[in-house]
């Protein structure tokens, strides 16, 4: 069985790649793929994964 917390932190590694991999081409001098704010929406949204991920940790292992 797959714990939400391993899908938290499994979907905000794969969103801040994204948000890399956008950072990384524009500063190889090619075109980005996202605009700005679809930038900070994929990187709030990363974060705030990444954040409830740790805090189901933190709860489980608290038991």
């Amino acid at each position: 069985m797959i714990k939400s917390d391993t899908v938290a932190l499994t979907g905000a590694l794969l969103l801040f790649l994204l948000f890399f991999a956008n950072v990384a081409t524009g500063a190889a001098g090619k075109p980005v793929f996202l605009g700005d704010v679809s930038e900070m929406l994929v990187l709030f949204a990363s974060c705030t994964l990444f954040v409830i991920g740790v805090l189901i940790r933190e709860a489980r292992s608290a038991r």
